[in-house]
């Protein structure tokens, strides 16, 4: 799989402020956002699942060969079945860069099945999400997404029916004069103000933003 930008805009976007201890990342694909997160904090605990087999191997073989591998563990699972093996443990902070291909997009993609399968939306539903990472996350944890725009409003009515609220919330544009085509969403139990703003990701083609390169100049050789 390629490294795609909606799962560096999380990886480098999500807060830790709150120096997590445990980090579990739900669907990690070949775990970049993991492996970003082991960078970025001094987390002990950075669980991730995975339920393609092939990316599961593929995660797996990144985490043993990175400096964090001591910090870093992928279980092949399903999300229901890793809450009923983990029911009573409970995670600081929950990623996830869920599918978002709607059913109706499906049959166009059907000939990159393996690439696209993570992509899906019916291959983890936001309902499920939702639910299952409501149960696993702390009562003062974080649970941080990135979506497209137009199912914000949706995700949020769902994370509201079991009780977690909007805290942050930063819309992303492709260029300055582009529709806003992703959110990325900081969720947690506690109801506040939500913060609200906007990035932009390029002046025009591969030139890109001061905004964007601090963002994740970490994780880039060359911007």
């Amino acid at each position: 799989m390629k490294v795609g930008t909606d799962g560096v805009l999380l990886g480098s976007w999500v807060s830790l402020n709150s120096h997590p201890f445990s980090i579990l990342d739900i669907g990690a694909g070949t775990g970049l956002i993991s492996l970003m997160l082991a960078q970025r904090s001094t987390a002990q605990q950075i669980d991730a699942i995975e339920i393609d087999a092939e990316a599961y191997e593929q995660c797996v073989d990144n985490f043993e060969d990175s400096p964090w591998n001591d910090r870093l563990f992928c279980f092949h699972a399903s999300l229901d079945e890793f809450a009923e093996e983990m029911k009573g443990d409970t995670y600081d902070l929950i990623v996830s860069n869920p599918p978002y291909f709607s059913p109706p997009q499906k049959e166009s993609l059907k000939s990159n099945i393996s690439r696209n399968k993570a992509r899906f939306y019916d291959s983890l539903p936001f309902e499920h999400l939702i639910e299952n990472a409501s149960q696993l996350l702390a009562d003062s944890g974080i649970f941080s997404v990135i979506i497209p725009f137009d199912s914000e409003t949706a995700f949020i009515s769902l994370s509201k029916k079991v009780g977690l609220y909007p805290q942050q919330i930063t819309r992303v544009r492709g260029t300055a004069n582009s529709a806003i085509k992703r959110s990325l969403i900081q969720f947690g139990f506690e109801q506040c103000p939500t913060k609200t703003n906007e990035l932009t990701l390029e002046i025009s083609r591969h030139q890109y933003t001061e905004e964007f390169k601090s963002l994740v100049k970490d994780f880039y050789l060359h911007l």
